[in-house]
C-alpha cells in the first residue's frame, strides 16, 4: 500500500513538473526539510538547504520568464525535454522499496510519459493563446500554470490518491487537444502541398 501511494505521489509531482520544473522540486525540498517527505537514498540531496536554495531561485526566474511576451513560446521549445526529465526524477525519488530496475523503467515511463504530455499539453495552450490574442491572454496561461503546478505538488503529498485521480482527467483532456492540434495541422499541411484539396 505505501508503495502504490508513493507511486501516486510520484504520479502527481511528474504532472506538475509539467506545468513548471522547478515547482514541485522546491515543494519537494520544503517538505522533506520538514520531515513531510520521505526521499529515496540517492535523491537525498533535494532535501538540503543548498538545494532548497536553488530551487527557491530557478523557480522565480521560471515563472517571471513565462511573463515576457517572445520569451515564453522560446521556453516551450526546450520545455517538454526538461520536464520529461524533471518528471522522471520526481517519480524515481518518491519510489524507494523497489528494485532499481523497476523504479527507473516506472520513473522514465510514467513520470517523464506524465510530465511530457502535461508540458505537451500546456505548450499547444500558450500556441492557441498567442494565435488567438496576440499574446494578450499569456500572462493568464502562465499564471494559471504557476498555480496548477504548486497546487499540484502540494496535492501529492497531501492527497496522492486525489492527486493521481486528477492527472487521470488531465491527461484525457491533454491527449484529446494534442490529438486535435495534430489532426488540423497535418490536415492543413496536407492542404498547403495540394491546392486541389481547398474548395
Amino acid at each position: 500500500m505505501e508503495t502504490l501511494l508513493a507511486i501516486f505521489v510520484g504520479i502527481g509531482l511528474a504532472a506538475a513538473c509539467g506545468f513548471r520544473i522547478f515547482v514541485p522540486l522546491l515543494v519537494m525540498s520544503v517538505a522533506s526539510l520538514s520531515g513531510q517527505l520521505t526521499l529515496s537514498t540517492e535523491f537525498a540531496w533535494i532535501g538540503t538547504y543548498p538545494a532548497l536554495a536553488a530551487f527557491t531561485i530557478a523557480t522565480i526566474f521560471e515563472i517571471a520568464a513565462y511573463y515576457v511576451p517572445w520569451l515564453d513560446n522560446l521556453l516551450d521549445t526546450v520545455a517538454v525535454p526538461a520536464a520529461t526529465v524533471a518528471g522522471t526524477i520526481v517519480m524515481a525519488s518518491a519510489v524507494s522499496d523497489m528494485s532499481p530496475f523497476l523504479k527507473w523503467g516506472l520513473a522514465v515511463i510514467v513520470g517523464g510519459g506524465v510530465a511530457g504530455t502535461v508540458q505537451g499539453f500546456t505548450a499547444i495552450t500558450r500556441i492557441a493563446s498567442t494565435a488567438t490574442t496576440g499574446g494578450l491572454g499569456n500572462s493568464v496561461v502562465s499564471t494559471a500554470e504557476a498555480g496548477g503546478s504548486l497546487i499540484m505538488s502540494i496535492l501529492a503529498l497531501a492527497v496522492p490518491v486525489l492527486a493521481a485521480i486528477l492527472v487521470l482527467a488531465i491527461l484525457i483532456v491533454a491527449f484529446r487537444k494534442i490529438y486535435v492540434w495534430i489532426f488540423r495541422r497535418n490536415k492543413l499541411g496536407a492542404e498547403a502541398n495540394n491546392p486541389r484539396l481547398n474548395p
